[in-house]
């Protein structure tokens, strides 16, 4: 009697264990996204692939130079001569010592609203500096100090010269000081010479 009732119970179990074995079969590998634990981030295809990864993404360009502003070609070779040269440390000081003479004079121009370039010259006479001079072809030909109306600026269709003065003085082959004074403000620096415009900062193109 007690055989009886337990081959039946012990045939039920087995089965149950068989039919729970083969539905945990049939869902293997088959987890979907919703399937994830709440929280956990999304699981991405087996395919997917990022927009760098594709043979078709355009990549960086081979010409981008370091520095290269804008990334243009060539930018630093195009550019080279909108950059000053380098100054020696003693070049350097002599320079910061004749724009700690030129700047007051330009402040007191600038306050008394005078900033055309004879005045300017006039103002800069007693410092002792002689007017530069350049022979036919631009060479020099003596003189440290360039005095000149302010650079034309391209506005819409045609080239404006603004009110105002620049100077540029030589103090070494390797040292200049560049200043100007207009009605907005006025500025005094030193810096190497440009390779093709000497103390002066070369115009930018429009």
């Amino acid at each position: 009697m007690v055989t009886s009732i337990r081959g039946p119970r012990r045939r039920c179990a087995a089965a149950a264990l068989l039919l729970s074995a083969a539905l945990s079969l049939t869902g293997c590998g088959e987890r979907r996204a919703t399937d994830a634990a709440p929280g956990a981030p999304d699981p991405l295809p087996s395919t997917a692939t990022s927009p760098s990864a594709s043979p078709d993404a355009p990549g960086a360009s081979p010409y981008v130079e370091p520095g290269a502003g804008d990334g243009a070609p060539h930018y630093g070779d195009n550019n080279a001569h909108r950059r000053s040269g380098e100054m020696s440390p003693a070049s350097a000081k002599d320079a910061r010592k004749e724009a700690d003479r030129i700047e007051p004079v330009l402040k007191r121009l600038w306050e008394a609203r005078t900033w055309d370039a004879p005045s300017v010259r006039a103002a800069l006479r007693p410092l002792g500096y002689e007017e530069e001079r350049t022979g036919p072809k631009g060479e020099r030909l003596g003189g440290t100090i360039s005095i000149r109306d302010m650079e034309p600026r391209f506005q819409a269709d045609h080239y404006v010269t603004p009110e105002g003065t620049r100077v540029g003085l030589r103090v070494h082959d390797d040292a200049c000081v560049t200043a100007f004074v207009q009605k907005s403000n006025y500025e005094v620096k030193t810096n190497g010479p440009y390779m093709e415009s000497g103390c002066f900062e070369p115009p930018f193109g429009h």
